[in-house]
């Protein structure tokens, strides 16, 4: 049901929970979302760590809190936690948008697919189908998006981790919705170029180099980083330019697509993207 404003009423209260999360725009992405649609609400940032997590949710849930997104590292966390789940989050394993429900229960969701999906193919203008995808990291981010990688129909995905185990579980986990091969970060050197490169990883969060070689870029190959930066080049779309990448662009695209889609889950009204995406280009 649509909340309109009320200027009498307390505002419904929204968050985002991680560890980092002092860079995040989602407060003003939300913010420009409620302003657009009419809506009376706030959104704040939490930082957690992984022990403070489930008693910061449902500390933010018993404080009147109405929902959280949830990014790095909780998003298997939120899985575990959550009551009930949506199918994309069942099928990817992991949670980014928890609604707390008013007979006391934790519903989660998982936007960060279909969020992916929409920036690259309508912003981005990229086609998925017989393209060769490469997919680096193996964690809550990746299971978001492997699904709807799947369904896009590339001719190859190739799954590639620090730690070959948690890419080879991702692969079996995944199976039934098509081909994935998994290797590790070591074994890229083999692998050639790709027509696709995302970055899964938290890399660039903790300001790390991409510890990847330069030879999985082409001169055609696009390379699109899940994280962003408030200013300049993150460090995975830095270095996907020095390797020659015809395209790299980071996330900010699938930030705001995939909180149009959490929003709509919470308000049930879905926010125009493109003015959002050009206001945060802008400022």
């Amino acid at each position: 049901m649509i909340r309109r404003m009320n200027e009498a009423s307390r505002p419904d209260r929204y968050a985002l929970i991680g560890q980092p999360v002092h860079h995040s725009r989602s407060p003003v992405i939300h913010s420009l979302f409620a302003k657009q649609t009419d809506q009376h609400l706030t959104y704040e940032l939490i930082e957690a760590s992984p022990e403070e997590f489930e008693k910061a949710v449902r500390d933010f849930a018993a404080d009147g809190g109405r929902g959280m997104n949830v990014t790095v590292p909780h998003k298997e966390a939120a899985f575990r936690l959550a009551d009930r789940r949506g199918p994309d989050a069942e099928q990817a394993g992991a949670v980014n948008t928890l609604s707390f429900e008013a007979d006391g229960g934790i519903r989660g969701d998982n936007t960060d697919g279909i969020g992916f999906l929409r920036d690259l193919t309508r912003n981005l203008g990229w086609s998925l189908e017989g393209r060769r995808v490469l997919v680096l990291g193996a964690g809550g981010a990746a299971r978001g998006i492997l699904p709807k990688l799947l369904q896009s129909a590339p001719r190859e995905l190739v799954l590639a981790n620090r730690t070959l185990q948690r890419a080879e579980e991702l692969k079996a986990r995944f199976r039934p919705l098509g081909r994935i091969d998994a290797v590790s970060f070591d074994a890229l050197d083999d692998v050639g170029a790709f027509d696709i490169v995302v970055n899964a990883t938290s890399a660039g969060l903790k300001g790390e180099q991409p510890p990847f070689p330069r030879s999985i870029v082409g001169k055609s190959t696009r390379c699109y980083d899940l994280a962003y930066s408030r200013g300049g080049d993150t460090p995975f779309v830095a270095w996907a330019r020095a390797a020659g990448a015809a395209q790299a662009e980071q996330g900010l695209g699938m930030l705001v697509e995939q909180a149009a889609e959490s929003f709509f889950i919470w308000r049930g009204i879905r926010p125009d993207t493109q003015s959002v995406i050009r206001a945060l280009v802008a400022g």
